[in-house]
């Protein structure tokens, strides 16, 4: 059960020109309505229509009192152009902008309501104002092509609402040599997220005071349940749970005014050796019930999952995009089933913190690269504590929000799938295949400077990433583009 995300209560008011019949823009809206219960659920009906000022903080207060965190701006007809965007200025909230189709060339007199028209007026408006709402694809139709735009206008509003009221709690600093973890503060502050950085030292005495804690059992009780047999090491959860419990108590005790928590924790190489465990399992547990728990203090790694959380309405995961595959492995398992390339897929890696639903077959194992460095390559003690197994087949959407050194906030979004082939390797970890990735992969992640974390939803979201980057003031957006669509770096004799 995802606990850390909003949940949406959407409203609508519709507005209308003086000018024009109220009762057009009235009956369309009850239109949506109706069509929006009988199709996806409630919505919450203004119903003062907006025709002025008066009527604009009328209906604000109306959707406001009613507790809806998310608008609907409903264009009944050409609509006045400042009480409609000023909606937008005093509703503290996502809200998304739609207009009216005309139903019939057999009432093109008074059933004309010129919304189509009335929607260059108002997003010149807005645009004056300085105001980002969220306008479609294409905001014009009528009330069954309505409903479907505020149906994907809600995770859009989940992740904006979420981001808005985020905190992002680290332990760090980083790892030595790890500039992978860039994270310039200021552009979190733009976003609206809050951001608390701690020592990992905090985080190791907050952690021995929940020492014999009576709470520990009935995690350890839940673990037990959950990876059964597939955990050879029973002595682990003892020190697992005290720490999923520390983390937990630290969410709450710290998360301020804020409603929602993600955190980017140092992992290596002091934590082993300190805790007596590998935290992956723990942070697997954590994502999966929707609080992201990014490795190696990857801060903009943890919004990123967050923002992939609301969207998806899913769990997600945090991954390197590690390693090629070999060419006797594609060849043998992959070329014959699919039209991929070589250079199309890739492998993506993590020591363990891919939820155990997300694995083909996960268990609790140890850390073969932690292993080999702390102690010595010999029995695992310190070193276990990693969920590992291939991840299982299916569509995923790879993508990431990042700032740049010098603050600029940039993103790229690429849909692909999993692939039904064995690894072959250790950790969490698949072989992942993105049209062009090769393409994608030396111009835009190599040339925009992007580090090797990537954020995983498991399914195809990029419509919806693509909207809340964009509402998130992100102008820069990539993607993997197609072969006959050149990306500016791109020799064109190549």
């Amino acid at each position: 059960m995802l606990n850390n995300i909003p949940e949406v209560k959407c409203g609508i008011i519709s507005v209308s020109r003086d000018c024009f019949i109220i009762s057009l823009s009235e009956n369309r809206r009850k239109a949506i309505v109706k069509s929006y219960a009988d199709k996806y659920g409630a919505i919450y009906e203004a119903d003062t229509t907006v025709e002025n000022e008066a009527d604009m903080l009328k209906a604000v207060d109306q959707v406001k009192n009613a507790g809806c965190n998310a608008l609907v701006v409903f264009l009944g007809n050409f609509g006045p152009e400042t009480p409609e965007t000023l909606i937008a200025k005093k509703f503290n909230g996502p809200v998304m902008y739609v207009a009216a189709a005309e139903e019939t060339g057999k009432d093109l007199i008074n059933g004309r309501g010129d919304a189509y028209c009335g929607m260059l007026n108002c997003s010149y408006n807005l645009g004056l104002r300085k105001i980002k709402a969220f306008i479609p694809e294409y905001p014009v139709g009528t009330a069954n092509d309505i409903v479907d735009m505020i149906h994907e206008f809600q995770p859009v509003a989940r992740a904006l609402i979420g981001v808005s009221n985020l905190k992002i709690i680290t332990f760090g600093p980083r790892p030595q040599d790890f500039f992978a973890c860039n994270a310039p503060i200021k552009p979190l502050y733009d976003l609206g997220v809050e951001i608390e950085e701690n020592s990992e030292l905090d985080l190791l005495v907050s952690y021995k005071e929940h020492k014999d804690d009576p709470r520990i059992e009935s995690i350890i009780k839940d673990m037990s349940d959950e990876m059964g047999s597939a955990n050879p090491y029973p002595d682990l959860l003892q020190r697992m749970a005290q720490y999923e419990l520390t983390l937990l108590d630290w969410a709450e005790k710290h998360k301020g005014i804020r409603q929602y928590v993600a955190f980017a924790n140092k992992c290596w190489p002091a934590f082993p050796s300190q805790f007596g465990f590998e935290p992956c399992y723990v942070n697997s547990r954590l994502v999966s019930h929707g609080i992201p728990v990014a490795c190696e203090v990857d801060i903009y790694g943890a919004l990123s999952e967050y923002i992939g959380i609301c969207v998806s309405g899913d769990t997600v995961t945090l991954l390197d995009i590690n390693n090629s595959v070999p060419k006797d492995l594609f060849t043998e398992n992959i070329a014959k089933h699919d039209s991929y390339k070589l250079t199309d897929t890739f492998m993506g890696f993590h020591c363990g913190n891919t939820p155990v639903c997300k694995l083909a077959k996960g268990a609790i194992k140890y850390q073969l690269i932690q292993n080999r460095l702390l102690e010595n390559g010999n029995t695992p003690d310190i070193t276990r504590g990693t969920l590992e197994g291939d991840i299982a087949p299916g569509q995923i959407t790879f993508y990431r929000l990042q700032s740049t050194a010098s603050g600029i906030l940039r993103s790229y979004i690429a849909q692909g799938e999993i692939l039904p082939a064995a690894t072959r390797s250790f950790g969490g970890i698949g072989i992942f295949a993105i049209p062009e990735m090769g393409r994608f992969y030396r111009h835009v992640l190599i040339e925009k400077q992007f580090p090797h974390h990537g954020a995983v939803a498991f399914g195809h979201y990029g419509k919806t990433l693509f909207s809340v980057f964009n509402m998130l003031g992100v102008n820069d957006i990539a993607f993997n583009q197609p072969k006959n669509m050149i990306y500016p770096t791109e020799n064109p004799f190549a």
